[in-house]
């Protein structure tokens, strides 16, 4: 980096608002640089997702350098940044400006995530991924273990994380107040709603458009095998291809599962089953009932963690009804189920919660903040953005709450769902080894094989 925020002066005025519970303002970062001190940000994709990424990151550090394989995107993006430099191949913009970079977003497919990340953090680059963070569980190990090596100071995109609502649900999780959490239970209607999958989409497309002169499929498909270009994989509809998405389990349970996965203090489960409907080589599945069973940890027992999505039967794929206690089912969220009451949060971070029953904790008072609230002008997405850099400018990585750290562990878990419908049976889950011990041979789903030319 080229310059460094007070860290004293910063985390005195983190301490001052209390050992745990602190409040970040946007201004406390814009007051503290001269324009020729703030940082320079890479972005790598900036269509879809990586718009908005790419504008709230500018928000905090000058934009100097915008990577897409899409002309069309690319050059949007490149009409309000017009002093960076555009690369269509991350892998040269990393090379040839690496000297000129301070932090690099990534809003890339997912299958590029961990290619593009381990790139950046291995120039020792400050690294904002969205999520999932990988495309793999070992891809998901290797950039954890490289952001702890390397010192720098990362961040996986679930921004409803950043929100004050999601971090309330936290705090009332650890306060006790549900008693002994025995289950939980998360949903999604996002299978197949916003892109094709089974059962409409099964197979490849049998015609072969030529290319788009906008389009540099070659670096579109980075590590992944060689197919040739069609529509139905660019822009956006590559999240139902297993060669390139992970599904709506990947698309948003790094969200949805979040809550409970930090207010719980999980870690890896001991093993992971899954019930779907057919399966084939190409997408991803109709529906599926996904249960991760986590052995007994500090603050809580044994707890069975369910993931629902797609519809079955011509019906959505939810939880019991009755779990709900008559409120009503939303599109996306999370039931944490205790002896004394359950949570319920809805939304895609889990930033609007009631306790059930009603009746019982109609006179509930919210535990005391224990967790680092985010003042900034805009939403929890420009808050994530403002928590990551906060904690470059203080040289304090854990400052940035979903760290490749902890996200990686949140990704490993979530992903190996995806393996588990897969294989179509109970995977036994070692996870200091990276091993499936009970069906070997589901291992080989645990990483990938590059292309020539593609490596982490």
């Amino acid at each position: 980096m080229k310059t460094q925020f007070d860290r004293r002066q910063f985390m005195q005025r983190a301490a001052a608002l209390g050992a745990g519970a602190y409040t970040l303002d946007s201004k406390l970062l814009a007051a503290e640089q001269s324009p020729n001190e703030r940082l320079n940000v890479a972005c790598i994709g900036v269509g879809g997702k990586g718009d908005s990424d790419t504008e709230y990151a500018s928000h905090y550090g000058n934009v100097v350098a915008l990577c897409d394989i899409d002309d069309n995107m690319l050059n949007k993006k490149a009409a309000k940044f017009s002093q960076a430099r555009k690369f269509h191949d991350f892998r040269q913009m990393l090379d040839e400006m690496q000297d000129q970079i301070d932090v690099v977003t990534v809003s890339t497919p997912d299958h590029t995530h961990a290619v593009a990340s381990m790139m950046a953090i291995k120039l020792k680059k400050h690294v904002y991924t969205q999520k999932p963070l990988t495309w793999s569980v070992s891809e998901a190990r290797a950039l954890r273990e490289a952001a702890n090596q390397y010192g720098v100071c990362t961040q996986m995109g679930n921004q409803g994380q950043a929100s004050d609502g999601s971090r309330t649900s936290i705090e009332i999780i650890r306060s006790g107040v549900l008693g002994d959490v025995q289950s939980v239970h998360a949903w999604t209607d996002r299978c197949g709603k916003w892109w094709k999958q089974a059962p409409d989409l099964i197979a490849r497309p049998a015609d072969t458009p030529a290319v788009p002169s906008y389009v540099h499929w070659d670096l579109f498909l980075g590590p992944a095998p060689q197919r040739p270009y069609h529509p139905a994989y660019h822009p956006f509809m590559w999240r139902g291809w297993r060669d390139f998405g992970t599904g709506a389990l990947g698309d948003m349970a790094c969200h949805i599962m979040n809550v409970p996965y930090m207010g719980l203090n999980l870690q890896s489960p001991a093993w992971v089953a899954a019930e779907s409907s057919e399966i084939n080589l190409e997408t991803y599945q109709q529906w599926a009932t996904i249960t991760y069973q986590f052995a007994a940890g500090e603050g809580h027992g044994p707890i069975q963690f369910h993931w629902w999505e797609g519809r079955r039967n011509g019906k959505r794929n939810l939880p019991p009804a009755e779990l709900l206690q008559g409120a009503p089912v939303e599109d996306n969220g999370m039931l944490v189920v205790g002896t004394e009451g359950t949570l319920y949060c809805t939304g895609e971070g889990g930033d609007t919660s009631v306790l059930l029953p009603r009746e019982k904790f109609a006179d509930f008072k919210l535990p005391e903040q224990t967790l680092p609230r985010l003042i900034s002008q805009g939403n929890s997405d420009v808050n994530q953005k403002m928590e990551w850099f906060a904690a470059i400018r203080s040289g304090q990585p854990k400052l940035a709450m979903s760290n490749f750290d902890y996200a990686g562990r949140l990704t490993e878990m979530v992903l190996l769902g995806n393996i588990a419908v897969r294989v179509g049976k109970k995977i036994e889950w070692d996870g200091p080894n990276l091993k499936i011990p009970n069906v070997p041979e589901a291992e080989s789903f645990l990483h990938r094989d590059y292309r020539q030319g593609w490596t982490l």
